[in-house]
């Protein structure tokens, strides 16, 4: 089996198993009445949304799993290797980033299925508190940190200055435990931000896949080729049924689940801070909610936006969902485009 046959099959798999999910979660989730509950804050219209089952996550979450398992068994099976002679996907640090990169993803998720079923089940409007969350979330960070370093997959490619090992000191150590944190706790919540309106995280993040697919071939990594193949298979199973008007909400559930997988991509290709261009929507969201509560608390009272994260004020601008998931997606792909640039330069100066 070659590469490219591998992250077809992955991408098939996970939209066939999410897109079929569907039909059996999103029956279970309003039986067990996991409906979302819209809150007064937001926008008016959101209203008519009251009830929608949440917590379709799961869906995606399962697709992309059963993907990536099934394919690297698939390719065990035919041989162990594929077709590339760069690294053995089932062999050595490649195999790690692969295996945690799911981890992360998964624990995140967790945390967020905890957040959603205390908000739902138990009719506590905030969920898990904020505490309670951001050390949720940095427990699953610090393991997967851990694993890299254990693993020694601690050499990043930085654009314009080339590798740096952050093993060859204490104080590169430090630096990398440092940053590594902020990037995916910073990550993780951006694209939770994102998830505000029908299918803008599913289709934004789908440009995201698309990209790490064509960083693999750069990187000559199939694990991550496959990997991102399932993301973006499993997120666009899950906007057959999350597209406006949607029939379900990722939730806490998805939008973590997800914001863990991007990070780990990010790590993947040795060079997390491309994940600045990569999702520069998910930054666009985390900057205009920032920027809103700060504004908002220094004139007391005023505000910059109509209302935050940004894909609200584009809304209460008189923007459709549809249009707003659209542009909001070729925005990322610009984005997209620049980390790609930088990327392919990169990897043709080593």
């Amino acid at each position: 089996m070659n590469s490219t046959a591998a992250i077809i099959m992955s991408a098939i798999i996970a939209f066939g198993v999410t897109a079929a999910l569907g039909f059996v979660i999103i029956p279970w989730l309003r039986k067990l009445k996991f409906g979302q509950t819209i809150l007064d804050i937001g926008p008016s219209w959101h209203k008519s949304k009251q009830g929608t089952p949440n917590m379709g996550g799961i869906m995606f979450a399962i697709g992309i799993i059963s993907a990536v398992a099934v394919t690297l068994m698939t390719v065990s099976l035919t041989g162990g290797k594929l077709e590339s002679s760069a690294a053995d996907v089932l062999k050595g640090r490649d195999l790690v980033l692969v295996i945690s990169s799911l981890c992360l993803a998964l624990g995140c998720g967790v945390v967020g299925f905890t957040d959603d079923f205390i908000k739902i089940k138990m009719k506590r409007n905030e969920g898990l508190t904020a505490k309670q969350k951001t050390a949720g979330q940095l427990l699953m960070t610090v393991g997967y940190i851990l694993t890299l370093w254990l693993s020694h997959n601690t050499t990043w490619y930085i654009p314009f200055l080339g590798n740096v090992n952050f093993e060859e000191s204490v104080f590169r150590g430090i630096i990398f435990w440092v940053v590594s944190i902020f990037i995916i706790y910073g990550t993780v919540n951006s694209v939770n931000l994102t998830d505000g309106i029908d299918g803008l995280c599913s289709s934004v993040t789908a440009t995201v896949a698309i990209t790490f697919i064509i960083m693999s071939f750069f990187l000559e990594f199939e694990g991550l080729g496959i990997v991102a193949a399932a993301l973006l298979g499993g997120v666009c199973g899950f906007l057959c049924w999350n597209w406006n008007p949607a029939k379900t909400f990722m939730g806490d559930t998805g939008s973590l689940f997800l914001g863990g997988m991007v990070a780990a991509l990010g790590f993947a290709i040795k060079c997390p801070l491309l994940l600045l261009p990569i999702g520069i929507v998910y930054v666009c969201e985390t900057m205009s909610d920032i920027i809103q509560i700060g504004y908002f608390k220094l004139t007391h009272g005023k505000r910059i936006f109509k209302m935050a994260p940004i894909h609200h004020h584009f809304e209460m601008c008189g923007w459709k969902e549809k249009k707003i998931c659209v542009v909001f997606s070729f925005v990322n792909a610009l984005g997209c485009t620049v980390a790609l640039l930088l990327m392919y330069f990169g990897t043709i100066k080593k």
